[in-house]
């Protein structure tokens, strides 16, 4: 039986793997925070931008509240103990 750590640190590892291989084809990866409202996250681009933004009732429609300077960016990335994607 895997314990609760160990399940944990696989989880991690996969969605870190998910974030490189969507960032390295193009597309944008979602970070949620707690303290953000449910209808809003961060988007994270493959230039290595991060937006903070709202998805409306039907998920494509997405409006930016805000982009991150690239000082709140590396805070965040740092948060949650992510490496810049060399693209």
């Amino acid at each position: 039986m895997l314990s609760v750590t160990t399940t944990s640190r696989q989880g991690t590892s996969s969605v870190k793997k998910l974030r490189e291989l969507k960032l390295r084809s193009g597309l944008p990866f979602m970070i949620n925070v707690k303290e953000l409202s449910t209808d809003q996250c961060y988007l994270e681009y493959p230039d290595g931008s991060i937006k903070l933004v709202s998805i409306g009732q039907s998920s494509s429609a997405v409006n930016v509240i805000r982009e991150l300077s690239s000082i709140d960016s590396e805070k965040l990335r740092h948060r949650f103990h992510l490496q810049p994607i060399a693209i």
